[in-house]
């Protein structure tokens, strides 16, 4: 049996609901330009290495398929549309369809950002973190933003000049305080830039990065929909008050 091409990512999806809004599958086809640019952009994206069957691989029909299948979840549309869909396109969906700035700034940033991965294709297809709503592109970009060394170690410097130590800014907690020496100068570092306004090479400005304890660095990671550092501080706050 032949193997399948892979499944179309959070990336993908959002490129293609970004389009269906542009172009009404109702009203073009699989030779619509738009269509035929997406269809060629999608085969440019560092993200799939496998892809099985390369000719039909989102090609324009593929692409034009996906636009239809988003009818099915379109409240103006009073038809059924393709009940091939998957449990992603739903997501997707629900997450920005309502928000049709976000999500054309998000498209437009998977865009601008995409060729900056070129030879980092493998990490992405395969890379096991928590992906955010806005993608592997630019969940990656985040990634390498807060762990850039030099940025990450004059922030720490910066804060510890400035205050003394390197406490949480959300629950508080300070290695060096908790551990001593060893904790001294311990930290991590959270990029606040929204993942639509990240541009590859450039670097966060410290301002943008606040200190946190890896605990709450993962919360802020995990949490969907995000919950910000006033959210997450609301919740230890509230934690600590509790009987």
């Amino acid at each position: 049996m032949a193997e399948r091409n892979p499944k179309w990512t959070r990336d993908e999806l959002i490129l293609a609901l970004n389009l269906y809004f542009q172009a009404n599958p109702l009203h073009t086809h699989s030779k619509n330009p738009k269509i035929r640019a997406l269809s060629h952009f999608l085969n440019e994206l560092p993200i799939h290495t496998k892809r099985p069957d390369k000719e039909r691989f989102r090609n324009p029909n593929a692409v034009y398929m996906k636009l239809c299948s988003f009818l099915r979840l379109d409240p103006n549309y009073s038809g059924k549309g393709l009940s091939a869909g998957s449990k992603l396109d739903v997501e997707i969906w629900k997450e920005f369809a309502s928000d049709r700035d976000r999500l054309a700034r998000t498209a437009w940033a998977i865009r601008a950002n995409s060729r900056g991965f070129a030879s980092t294709s493998e990490a992405l297809e395969e890379a096991d973190e928590k992906e955010f709503p806005e993608g592997k592109i630019l969940t990656k970009l985040h990634r390498l933003r807060e762990t850039d060394q030099r940025v990450a170690k004059n922030k720490k410097q910066s804060v510890l000049q400035s205050e003394g130590a390197l406490a949480c800014e959300i629950c508080d907690f300070d290695f060096h305080r908790a551990y001593g020496e060893i904790g001294y100068g311990f930290a991590e570092c959270h990029d606040t830039t929204p993942l639509a306004y990240l541009r590859t090479g450039i670097r966060p400005k410290l301002s943008e990065l606040v200190i946190v304890c890896p605990n709450c660095h993962c919360m802020l990671h995990k949490s969907q929909p995000r919950l910000g550092l006033s959210g997450l501080r609301k919740i230890v706050s509230s934690k600590r008050k509790s009987p």
